[in-house]
């Protein structure tokens, strides 16, 4: 039999939620489960956690796990940042198909971004993850400064484009 659980300890436990939604409770179960946590309780808290600033956008959530109660922090990904920072309206999922993000965000958006995820980076410096935060915009389909995402990153890398240290 598998050793008892310590409910003392701190568990932490990652899970992907659309914004603002209580997602499946069949979802979060076998994750949620074994730590003796009502899955719907605590979908419920990270549709309240989400549903502010993160309506309709697919988020990661940290579950901090002690003493059998669950603090939920969001994590954004890059995509996240990107599409909040073209502020859009929020969109409903289940209507809304293969909607095409076509906004234009700015060099200093972009830094804004790269600051909030420089911890994550793989990047050395900050110009560098602001480049994978570029590259990023290629996919979501967005523009910066009203060019291709490309075309900035080639600037950047040619220093007609600076970035600042940190």
């Amino acid at each position: 039999m598998a050793p008892k659980f310590d409910p003392s300890s701190v568990v932490e436990v990652y899970v992907r939620a659309t914004g603002g939604e209580v997602g499946a409770a069949s979802a979060l179960a076998p994750k949620i489960g074994p730590l003796g946590l009502s899955p719907k309780k605590i979908g419920e808290d990270i549709a309240k956690a989400t549903a502010k600033d993160w309506k309709g956008l697919r988020v990661t959530c940290l579950l901090t796990v002690q003493n059998r109660q669950a603090k939920v922090s969001v994590i954004p990904s890059a995509a996240a940042l990107v599409i909040k920072a073209l502020k859009e309206p929020p969109r409903d999922r289940k209507k809304e198909k293969n909607i095409v993000h076509g906004g234009n965000l700015t060099i200093e958006d972009i830094i804004d971004i790269g600051r909030i995820m420089r911890s994550r980076s793989c990047a050395v410096t900050l110009a560098g993850t602001c480049k994978e935060i570029l590259g990023t915009c290629v996919s979501v389909g967005c523009t910066v400064e009203h060019e291709d995402p490309r075309d900035v990153q080639t600037k950047i890398d040619e220093g007609e484009i600076e970035i600042p240290e940190e």
